[in-house]
């Protein structure tokens, strides 16, 4: 659901430095030896089509994932959070590794390890292979992510050419996160949830193939690695989803999961530091003194944390307290998919002629409203009178949320910086949904035993203790989206006009 569109390459601070291809006088706009365009936007867009779809199709499989290899619902979350969690700790890292080694080569071993890492999962027999291979899946979309969107970038050169490649692949990727949950429901109930992996292996392996003959090649700025940041960064977050998991299972007070918690704070606490150290550092801390950036990134977090939290719950509220198939399921999200469509071309509108920050209110205030009602749902809800208006109220409320804070991440962002302010919002789109889902599930997890062990095999008490479970989730996606609210009301400085194009 997320827009992931947003993210640029980090522009040099010495435009001397850079080694991308100038503007060919011959095609205005189109960068030098580059002869089809138009081949090169859809090859990119299908990658990162690739990458975004993966974030959300499995939500609409879960509870099939769980049934065929014995997946406690406290550990279902890993299925999601592994994956966002990689792809977030490591996008900005990704960045670095296509400007120093070349765009082209990284995004080829990206689709490579995405494809193998799809091929395990698609196989796996029991649930460590699955989370090893989706938080490999993860690491190679963020080496997908930023290289072919870096290649984009010194692509298409000129500013209305840019603007109209980054309209197309801002619109896929869009319609990639919330069509993940259709296709994942579509491929359940025909051949089976090992195709939502599956069908990534054959477009994965023609893409590393074809790169040569469709893609130019470029490097950006030579730095020094910041390796040492990177792996703590993703350490800390991967322990502290860790944590989050067995404080399910063992409570808070339990040694291992207070252990872990010290050691995540520890981890994340060093990469503070290290990175106000570094020459090179993945994330320069000076940038968070613009008041706007950092207000953005932290509503963006919650925000984000509401959207994934929604997926993952309703996903299996609909099925295994409504009865809905898989394939239902995924239908189920086509009308939220839409209006969160429409909520985001009613918000580029908008803001051109009223600040951005009412618009983002007003999105959050509806997607508050929705996970509210969500949290009330009765068991035996119908779809047109219950769960179809609370989805169009959510979609309409988050299309209305993510334009107004993505201009708020790059308001008062000097040009050299523009790259940077863009990954970090999509680092705390990533890290948000991940975390959210974890927290979310923590909570309402809880007490899944007890519920379920009070039902005593009764049909009608498993359902109850069920509906309880995801009300819990609701609830915390709630408390996300009102945190979100806050930081937006209290925090966040006015969003100025914003007449130029929503893009990158």
């Amino acid at each position: 659901m997320s827009d992931h569109s947003h993210m640029k390459r980090e522009l040099p601070a010495h435009p001397t430095q850079s080694v991308d291809p100038p503007i060919d006088a011959g095609r205005p706009g189109i960068a030098a030896g580059v002869t089809r365009p138009g081949l090169v936007l859809a090859f990119l867009s299908i990658a990162q089509f690739m990458v975004f779809l993966d974030v959300s199709i499995v939500n609409v499989a879960l509870p099939s994932i769980a049934e065929a290899l014995g997946i406690h619902e406290v550990n279902l979350p890993y299925v999601v959070t592994l994956y966002g969690t990689v792809l977030g700790g490591c996008l900005l890292f990704g960045s670095r590794l296509a400007d120093m080694f070349g765009r082209r080569r990284m995004l080829q071993v990206g689709l490579a390890v995405f494809g193998a890492a799809s091929l395990a999962a698609g196989i796996a027999q029991d649930q460590s292979l699955l989370f090893v291979a989706r938080g490999l899946q993860g690491l190679g979309s963020a080496m997908i992510a930023p290289a072919a969107l870096s290649t984009l970038t010194t692509t298409f050169v000129g500013g209305k050419e840019r603007a109209k490649a980054l309209g197309v692949w801002g619109a896929l990727t869009g319609i990639a996160s919330v069509a993940g949950v259709t296709l994942g429901g579509v491929l359940s109930d025909g051949p089976g949830w090992r195709w939502i992996f599956f069908i990534n292996v054959p477009i994965a392996l023609a893409a590393v193939l074809l790169a040569p003959r469709v893609l130019p090649e470029s490097r950006g700025p030579r730095q020094r690695f910041d390796t040492f940041g990177a792996v703590l960064l993703t350490g800390g977050l991967l322990t502290l989803l860790y944590a989050l998991e067995e404080a399910i299972s063992h409570g808070w007070t339990d040694v291992v999961v207070l252990v872990c918690l010290g050691v995540a704070a520890a981890l994340l606490a060093g990469f503070v530091v290290v990175e106000r150290r570094a020459a090179a550092p993945l994330v320069p801390f000076a940038v968070f003194a613009i008041r706007t950036l950092r207000y953005a990134n932290l509503a963006t977090l919650f925000l984000l944390g509401t959207v994934v939290t929604v997926f993952f719950f309703a996903s299996m509220f609909l099925q295994q307290v409504l009865g809905y198939s898989p394939l239902q399921t995924g239908l189920a999200y086509v009308p939220l998919a839409l209006v969160v469509a429409v909520g985001a071309g009613l918000a580029s509108g908008l803001v051109a002629k009223v600040p951005g920050k009412i618009v983002l209110v007003v999105g959050l205030v509806l997607v508050v409203t929705a996970l509210v009602l969500l949290a009330r749902m009765p068991s035996s809800a119908s779809y047109l009178t219950g769960v179809l208006p609370v989805f169009l109220l959510t979609g309409i409320g988050m299309g209305l949320s993510f334009v107004p804070l993505q201009i708020a991440a790059q308001v008062g962002v000097p040009e050299e910086r523009a790259g940077l302010a863009a990954g970090l919002i999509n680092t705390s789109q990533e890290v948000g949904g991940a975390l959210g889902v974890a927290v979310a599930a923590t909570y309402a997890f809880r007490r899944v035993d007890e519920l379920t062990a009070a039902a005593g095999g009764h049909p009608a008490l498993i359902a109850a203790a069920r509906t309880t479970v995801f009300h819990d989730g609701f609830a915390a996606g709630a408390g996300f989206a009102l945190a979100a609210l806050l930081v937006a009301l209290v925090l966040l400085p006015t969003i100025p006009k914003h007449d130029g194009p929503i893009a990158a």
